[in-house]
């Protein structure tokens, strides 16, 4: 997530049934015959929910957290519906994860805290304060060991180990451009893996900026990349050695192929939607792009606004 929280109408769109409509005694027969509704191409999360962050299981189930409260939203993108998982105790859901053991990973924003949810039936099973002070624990991803966490106004990375009880920090260096103190600047924003695994990629806001991260000593080195952009770069996505840049205020996701070992980049095309409204990051299953539309503009103090998750061509 970007820009300021204080600048952060309902969308629905209700499947149709494609081909000739089915009628008279023939109706049953095709039903009967496996007939099925199309995916939805947009699934609305509930009114005065506001979402950020997008997780999705390998069964197409996705969960998104609510900027607004911290609650936890589960929809099946198979037909839409969905529910609340996890009432929020106030203090917001930014950028969430699953982990192997069907967890999810939750980064707290400005509370500097980490929540560990059940997936499954909604429980908090932990709560870490990761952070002090001026912080916003932005974004998360599950790789190299556990669940890595951006803290976007500090130059560190926070740490959950699998299996480990409270998180730790990793100082961010080498190349890395240090964010200006005060909570008025957004450095570290986006987080993701390389395509081998062996290393993280990062956004920085503040200069506009990819970078790979050496999970062992935080070292970063700017990955090169030959075409394309990444500011207001928000959520990450890498699928094999592809790279999508989820450009919020840009209303924009920006494709990229990556060396295996993300140090460099070429731009491939850059996904334009008119449904995109500040989308902020997105999952990729069932071939397509689910996107997540924060709409920082709308006026959320309105009980009825609401948003959407909307699914794209890869």
């Amino acid at each position: 997530m970007t820009a300021s929280l204080g600048r952060r109408g309902f969308i629905g769109a209700a499947a149709a049934l494609g081909g000739a409509a089915l009628i008279g005694p023939l109706a049953p027969l095709a039903q009967a015959a496996g007939a099925t509704r199309p995916r939805p191409d947009v699934i609305a999360t509930p009114p005065g929910f506001q979402p950020e962050g997008i997780a999705v299981s390998g069964r197409g189930v996705a969960y998104t957290g609510s900027l607004i409260d911290g609650s936890i939203y589960r929809a099946d993108l198979a037909t839409g519906s969905g529910r609340i998982l996890t009432r929020g105790d106030g203090s917001a859901s930014v950028g969430l994860k699953l982990d192997t053991r069907g967890r999810l990973l939750v980064a707290g924003g400005a509370s500097g805290r980490i929540k560990v949810i059940d997936a499954h039936d909604g429980r908090v099973l932990a709560v870490h304060q990761a952070a002090e002070g001026t912080a916003f624990v932005n974004d998360v991803i599950v790789a190299c060991g556990g669940a890595w966490f951006t803290d976007s106004f500090n130059d560190v990375l926070y740490l959950l180990p699998d299996g480990g009880r409270a998180p730790r920090p990793l100082a961010l260096g080498g190349e890395w451009t240090p964010t200006p103190p005060g909570g008025t600047h957004w450095g570290a924003n986006g987080i993701e893996r390389t395509p081998d695994g062996r290393a993280l990629l990062v956004v920085n806001d503040t200069v506009r900026a990819l970078f790979r991260v050496d999970p062992r000593t935080g070292a970063a080195t700017r990955t090169a990349l030959d075409g394309g952009a990444v500011d207001n770069g928000d959520g990450l996505v890498v699928h094999g050695r592809t790279l999508y840049v989820v450009r919020n205020w840009s209303y924009a996701v920006d494709v990229f192929t990556l060396d295996a070992d993300g140090r460099r980049g070429r731009f491939v095309k850059r996904i334009t939607d008119p449904r995109f409204d500040e989308p902020t990051t997105a999952a990729v299953h069932g071939g397509r792009l689910h996107v997540v539309n924060a709409r920082f503009d709308a006026d959320w103090s309105d009980p009825a606004t609401a948003s959407t998750i909307v699914s794209c061509p890869l």
